[in-house]
């Protein structure tokens, strides 16, 4: 691993410690649907939610898996210099908001590039012959073999792109003129490197229901996918949403940071994690710590307001944590906090019981891939 121009960020130009970075994420991905179950044995989160959630976290697993396939022989003389994966190794632990970008960009030329590659089955053929006729090792075909699986996986589409656009789900009617909707959005947060998914629970007054009317619909999409930023509070960004739409009301508003990942082979942590991770001295493939924050927002009650001369729309008042003054600073009624770790790292954990971590859920993957929660 080398420093790339940010010093916060690194290229993994080995092989090997590349396919190793692809292969601890697939676990962990695969880790984290547990985890949402986890969640809703635990009463934490819905199964409505939870099927949003896994939803997410397997587009996140199809983005890494593409990924994987493109710099697969990444550190290997392939006759062309095609880069190497950039990671946030400070921040996040993720891949740079960047790696997103190109990769929707590819995701657009896919068809094309597959139009002008050999088969997967021509390639293969070529390989063998260049193995047992000509005794070398086929690293240019291995390439080309790679790039047409990259552009396949991009061309199945259903990955996590850098904006993942509102989708609105019905409720129920709540009355006539009155139905309840659940809207989800996610982003890769260009500043943190993280993805972050959104779910907003909302009334509408509205005439028409809201993913019917060809007027709000787009409107509330680009205003959310405006707000969709890691550095502003969920009362901000309620707030300007119940002002930009007087017939559409927020009652609950979550956001879900998956993030930051913590490996003693990757990423350059500090404080208490770091400690516990280099005493584990676990084996590859455990020596990883995940964090997961959930930021809640509370509609608390409803008052009148003026608009024009003879009218009036409801505006939503909504409860900030109450202990401490810390609402104040969070703009959250909630946040929770919590970390997923293998065995070995939670026992190191709990031992050294460092200041902060008290009040952290812990989720423990066993070395059979059950998940407990502590």
């Amino acid at each position: 691993m080398t420093d790339t121009h940010n010093t916060d960020h690194r290229a993994l130009r080995d092989t090997y410690a590349s396919r190793r970075y692809f292969k601890k994420f697939d676990g962990i991905t695969g880790h984290l649907t547990r985890v949402a179950a986890a969640r809703v044995a635990d009463g934490a989160l819905s199964e409505g939610d939870m099927r949003i959630l896994t939803r997410y976290l397997a587009k996140l697993s199809y983005s890494f898996r593409a990924l994987s396939m493109k710099y697969l022989l990444v550190g290997r003389e392939t006759g062309k210099f095609f880069g190497s994966l950039s990671m946030d190794a400070v921040e996040s632990g993720f891949p740079v908001f960047n790696e997103l970008l190109v990769m929707a960009n590819d995701a657009q030329q896919a068809e094309s590039h597959l139009r002008n590659m050999p088969g997967v089955d021509a390639l293969k053929d070529q390989m063998l012959r260049k193995i047992i006729g000509e005794r070398e090792i086929p690293t240019r075909l291995q390439f080309a073999l790679s790039q047409r699986l990259y552009y396949e996986e991009l061309l199945k589409g259903d990955l996590f792109w850098a904006q993942n656009h509102p989708e609105c789900l019905w409720v129920e009617n709540l009355d006539e003129n009155r139905r309840r909707f659940l809207l989800h959005w996610a982003v890769y947060d260009s500043q943190i490197n993280l993805p972050t998914i959104y779910l907003m629970e909302l009334e509408d007054s509205g005439r028409t229901a809201l993913p019917k009317d060809e007027r709000r619909w787009p409107e509330l999409q680009a205003h959310l996918m405006g707000q969709a930023l890691g550095a502003l509070k969920l009362v901000t960004i309620a707030r300007g949403f119940d002002e930009s739409f007087d017939d559409l009301h927020p009652k609950r508003l979550r956001r879900y940071h998956i993030g930051p990942m913590y490996s003693s082979a990757f990423t350059r942590q500090s404080g208490p994690i770091r400690e516990v991770l280099e005493q584990a001295r676990a084996p590859e493939g455990e020596d990883w710590a995940l964090a997961w924050t959930v930021e809640t927002l509370e509609s608390e009650r409803v008052t009148r307001q003026k608009s024009g001369w003879f009218s009036s729309v409801e505006r939503e008042v909504f409860a900030l944590d109450p202990f401490s003054g810390r609402g104040v600073d969070t703009g959250a009624t909630d946040t929770e906090r919590a970390i997923i770790l293998p065995q070995r790292p939670y026992q190191v954990l709990e031992e050294l019981n460092p200041p902060g971590f008290a009040s952290v859920r812990k989720y423990v993957v066993s070395p059979q891939g059950r998940v407990l929660s502590y």
